[in-house]
């Protein structure tokens, strides 16, 4: 525990991510990056030195007109002392059936940032916290360089004016690997997506080109990474 939670406490401080009285929605996917933050900032909760609240919050995409079931998520919220909310969206018929996208993953994220931070904001938070880890980073910074033709990548943090939220991403010192070794070890609630395009996206194609040109520079990610700090793309160069 205390290995994976020294990174995000490190990312926390390095990006004075947390102020005294906030109060978080960790966005809950079901997937292991999200739940891996939850359980990571309960622990720094407890010894962090000023004080903050966190609720958790998942978005039902309402697949097949159906309602996941988050029961597992949320035993393992109530474990943590932690509000769990369940928000009910009719994304899924939306994208897959009005509109029929045949893209449909920057749509998609643009409604669920949206919905979650009005539903944050209803719940009284200024903050939301977000699963991003460093892969996250460097594949997102290769999908805007490959289809956008531009050098960026999401922030550590984000203001939004337009809600007046803050959005916050402490897992972005931590490797997808870390992630993953962290949930298995806790036996964290992790449940399958059940998005139709899961596995066939514009960042797996990414996530698999990345592992083809490891093999031939093995250091690529922390040089890709060095980059973005150096240029100070999209604040990733600031200092605390």
């Amino acid at each position: 525990m205390k290995h994976f939670t020294s990174h995000v406490r490190s990312a926390i401080d390095h990006y004075n991510m947390i102020d005294l009285n906030d109060k978080i929605a960790v966005g809950i996917s079901g997937g292991k990056d999200s739940l891996a933050l939850l359980y990571a900032l309960s622990d720094i909760k407890k010894y962090y030195p000023i004080t903050f609240d966190l609720i958790a919050i998942t978005l039902d995409m309402g697949i097949d007109g159906q309602t996941s079931n988050y029961n597992k998520v949320k035993d393992f919220c109530d474990t943590l002392n932690i509000k769990y909310i369940v928000y009910k969206t009719k994304i899924s018929k939306i994208i897959f059936e009005d509109r029929k996208e045949k893209n449909p993953c920057s749509l998609c994220a643009r409604m669920r940032r949206g919905i979650l931070n009005r539903v944050a904001k209803e719940h009284g938070c200024n903050k939301i916290a977000l699963g991003h880890h460093l892969d996250d980073a460097i594949e997102t910074f290769f999908m805007n360089l490959f289809n956008g033709g531009t050098l960026k990548c999401f922030s550590p943090t984000t203001f939004l004016s337009n809600s007046n939220i803050w959005m916050i991403r402490p897992l972005i010192f931590c490797s997808e690997s870390e992630v993953s070794s962290f949930a298995y070890k806790y036996n964290l609630p992790i449940q399958k997506s059940t998005c139709p395009i899961d596995g066939k996206t514009e960042r797996q194609k990414v996530k698999q080109l990345i592992e083809n040109l490891e093999l031939l520079y093995p250091d690529l990610k922390t040089k890709v990474m060095t980059a973005i700090k150096n240029l100070d793309l999209n604040h990733w160069g600031q200092q605390n």
